[in-house]
């Protein structure tokens, strides 16, 4: 039985930190951990240009901390190819967002029609500038459970057939549909797997009341769905990689009659993850997920130092104050069985 073990410094290739108080409150918990995170640009004026990338880059690092923030850019029917180009030459940018209109916090400034974005995408092609994708339709029509598929259907395959030399990243995929697909196309498509979605299903979130720190977007799904998501995680397939899409919302707001979508998982994100890893004797995987496969599809080097996890019981903590209100927690209350203890020289 493994009790301790010591790897990489482990990289988020999906975090939100929103900005000004909340972000200075949030970032300790991810710097303690992870050595890089891609920043999600969904700000509340979304970071569009790189000059607000430069500008929400030194936000991140006037904290002082050791870490890389890896900055994206928020697609909008705006954004041109010099844009892009630009972005290419500035080494700050790692990526562009794509946030169909209305799907999640934050995204009523993103895109109403993908089809309208492949000069865009022909341009990050060849400057090759992956391309991040919120992959839900945005078709009040459409039953919220089945919006990750008929994304894949309608829009995901008709890009990767006409940009087969983009590189894709599907954020935070919920459905054994992503995983699929995923698995089926070329080495430029990869995906990023949350805590929640590999743990968790929609009973999760609705079985016995519900639950509104489980809520997220992509919404929960079934258990089949849930248990495609957790072995693509444990499988040692270089495609699949970490990416926590860890999102801040005040308590009051997550509980109130319109609760926002969002998981706080940094709290103890990588201790999550290890005690998944552990649950399913595939332990000796977690490395790879946390730290190579990101860096990797990214094109970054591999981090050098380490930090070291020890078997222990923590009790994740109910709440945690922040000014006159409050941050719950991913699994408030829940025993995990891994943490993290120190970084190891």
């Amino acid at each position: 039985m493994t009790n301790e073990l010591i790897i990489n410094k482990p990289d988020d290739m999906h975090l939100h930190l929103r900005e000004g108080e909340l972000l200075s409150f949030v970032l300790k918990d991810t710097v303690r951990q992870f050595a890089r995170a891609i920043i999600m640009p969904n700000l509340k004026v979304p970071v569009t240009t790189v000059d607000l990338a430069r500008r929400y880059f030194e936000e991140i690092n006037g904290h002082g901390y050791d870490f890389q923030p890896l900055m994206t850019l928020y697609l909008t029917d705006r954004l041109s190819k010099e844009e892009i180009r630009k972005a290419k030459e500035s080494k700050l940018i790692h990526g562009v967002k794509l946030y169909p209109a209305g799907v999640t916090t934050n995204s009523q400034e993103g895109i109403a029609s993908v089809d309208s974005c492949f000069k865009i995408f022909e341009e990050m092609e060849k400057n090759n500038l992956p391309l991040l994708i919120h992959g839900e339709v945005n078709d009040h029509l459409v039953d919220i459970f089945d919006r990750e598929k008929i994304f894949i259907e309608k829009y995901l395959i008709k890009i990767c057939q006409n940009f087969p030399s983009l590189r894709v990243v599907f954020e935070h995929i919920s459905t054994k549909d992503a995983v699929d697909f995923v698995i089926e196309s070329s080495k430029n498509v990869a995906a990023t797997i949350t805590p929640q979605h590999a743990m968790l299903s929609r009973n999760d979130l609705l079985s016995g009341g519900i639950k509104p720190h489980n809520y997220c977007l992509p919404i929960l799904k079934r258990e089949k769905h849930q248990k495609a998501i957790l072995q693509a995680a444990i499988s040692g397939n270089p495609k699949f990689f970490l990416g926590s899409d860890s999102a801040p919302h005040l308590t009051s707001q997550k509980q109130s009659a319109c609760g926002c979508a969002g998981v706080y998982s940094a709290r103890t994100a990588i201790e999550l993850y290890a005690d998944i890893f552990d649950k399913n004797n595939a332990l000796d995987k977690l490395a790879n997920f946390s730290n190579k496969f990101g860096a990797d599809f990214y094109s970054l080097p591999h981090n050098e130092s380490k930090i070291k996890l020890i078997k222990s019981n923590y009790v994740i903590p109910n709440e945690l104050l922040f000014k006159d209100d409050k941050i719950t927690p991913f699994l408030a209350g829940q025993t995990i069985h891994w943490q993290f203890s120190e970084i190891s020289q």
